[in-house]
């Protein structure tokens, strides 16, 4: 447990969970990078316990020191956004980012190299229903750009795997896990607290964050290199995670279903909202199209590797739901 681990993202839910599986293993030698602006309060109870090091991916004269004598490198951090004026700024900390991050783990000779992904990396065409490890990336209008960014940082560690950096990629489904609550899946919480109405028609893969994270570690202490991992509890409809997030916190379930119509005209009401006071698109094209799709994700591999059971998707939002009914008191 005396090994030097580094992190990146380390503030964010993924990271933050990661971080505190460690600790609770054992590991005393953790180093972990955070913006000067991050929000510490996920991390608030391991500020002591892990090593706290100032910067971000595109500092590379930073990843270099802190990652010296580093032997395992978690790649947790990621922008995700869907905003048309952050893009060019996703696609630095994402592709740009993750460049960075290989290229130093091949100069220096890290011993394994874990990267997060994400099942947009595999991307969404009209005809696909079901996706594993195997389901390769086609261009298509329904690849958002937060999709096409996670696809181009992918193929920066497989372009590092085959310089001879031993790697790993999991690619997450939707990840519910307690954190904060107006950003990511938390943030639905807040929007049915508020009275949403109208629900999506679509499903895909949800996965709770303490799986993910034991599944990471479990395949960074593996002796698997260069293979991806499709990280997904369950199958899910949106309206059924809508309709239980709803229960859990006493509110009523959303009862209007978005048909294409209404799909249609909320992205577009979107966009002109956001171009006349410069507000971030709540709903784009692309988002409004996914919300009505259907595809399935295998866990298959997942689960034939590693004895690691996937825990339901209701035991999360329920916990989820008494925590967020907390803070608000």
């Amino acid at each position: 447990m005396q090994k030097k681990v580094f992190i990146t993202g380390g503030t964010g839910l993924v990271g933050s969970h990661l971080l505190r599986l460690l600790v609770a293993k054992g590991y005393e030698n953790i180093f972990a990078l955070h913006r000067s602006s991050s929000d510490m309060r996920l991390v608030k109870d391991l500020e002591n316990k892990v090593n706290w090091v100032k910067g971000d991916v595109l500092d590379v004269m930073t990843l270099e020191q802190v990652m010296q004598d580093a032997s395992q490198v978690y790649h947790c951090a990621a922008v995700v956004s869907f905003d048309p004026r952050e893009y060019e700024m996703m696609d630095r900390i994402n592709i740009q980012g993750t460049a960075n991050m290989v290229n130093i783990a091949l100069h220096l000779g890290i011993d394994k190299f874990l990267h997060v992904s994400s099942i947009a990396a595999i991307g969404r065409r009209e005809e696909l229903e079901k996706a594993d490890e195997n389901t390769e990336w086609q261009d298509s209008p329904w690849n958002t750009r937060y999709a096409i960014s996670k696809y181009h940082s992918e193929m920066e560690v497989w372009r590092a795997a085959n310089e001879g950096l031993p790697t790993a990629i999991v690619n997450p489904s939707v990840i519910f896990g307690n954190g904060f609550w107006n950003k990511g899946t938390g943030r639905f919480f807040k929007i049915v607290d508020q009275g949403l109405k109208f629900y999506p028609t679509g499903s895909t893969g949800f996965v709770n964050v303490k799986d993910v994270v034991k599944y990471m570690h479990a395949l960074m202490e593996s002796d698997i290199v260069n293979e991806r991992f499709l990280l997904n509890g369950e199958n899910l409809k949106y309206s059924y995670i809508f309709n239980s997030i709803a229960d859990f916190i006493n509110k009523p379930r959303p009862s209007i279903k978005v048909t294409p119509l209404l799909k249609s005209l909320a992205w577009r009401a979107e966009k002109a909202k956001s171009m006349l006071f410069g507000s971030s698109p709540k709903v784009t094209k692309e988002t409004a199209h996914n919300s009505s799709t259907n595809i399935a994700y295998s866990n298959q591999k997942s689960l034939n590797t590693f004895d690691i059971p996937y825990s339901t998707i209701i035991e999360c939002l329920e916990e989820m739901g008494e925590e967020y009914l907390q803070s608000k008191n």
